[in-house]
């Protein structure tokens, strides 16, 4: 992956969570998605096609952990709000509409740690950069 300065991030519309671990020298991708999510397809596809490595992950069974969701808040100038997905049942039911604003920080990656649909998808992430959402040309940067 092409080194990137911090502030460099992009955000789109839906959530795949990929965090890099550095494996003998090559960095191994986890993908967190939710594998009937058409977003989440194209993406998979396109890391697929570009020949970059990844671990998928199911959002709805495995979520990340409520650590990983609080490093991600640090590592990103993102508002938390957009981690969510704010269009989904899950976030309709739980009314996180009116409350959101009252949430704190571990109270929202307590959430998105216990409920998996909730995580915006796909949701991209290394060391220095965050990718929210699929666009062809943000994900560009991997390669």
């Amino acid at each position: 992956m092409k080194n990137l300065d911090r502030s460099f991030y992009f955000v789109n519309i839906s959530v795949i969570l990929i965090e890099m671990k550095s494996v003998g020298g090559d960095c191994v991708l986890k993908f967190y998605c939710i594998p009937t999510c058409s977003t989440c397809k194209a993406a998979k596809k396109w890391l697929t096609q570009n020949q970059i490595e990844f671990e998928e992950i199911n959002l709805k069974t495995n979520p990340p952990a409520k650590e990983e969701v609080m490093e991600l808040f640090k590592q990103t100038d993102l508002p938390m709000k957009r981690f969510f997905n704010t269009s989904g049942m899950v976030y309709r039911e739980k009314g996180l509409k009116e409350s959101f604003q009252h949430l704190s920080q571990e109270e929202a990656a307590e959430l998105l740690s216990t409920e998996g649909m909730l995580v915006k998808r796909p949701l991209l992430v290394d060391e220095t950069a965050v990718l929210v959402g699929f666009k062809e040309e943000n994900y560009q940067v991997l390669l």
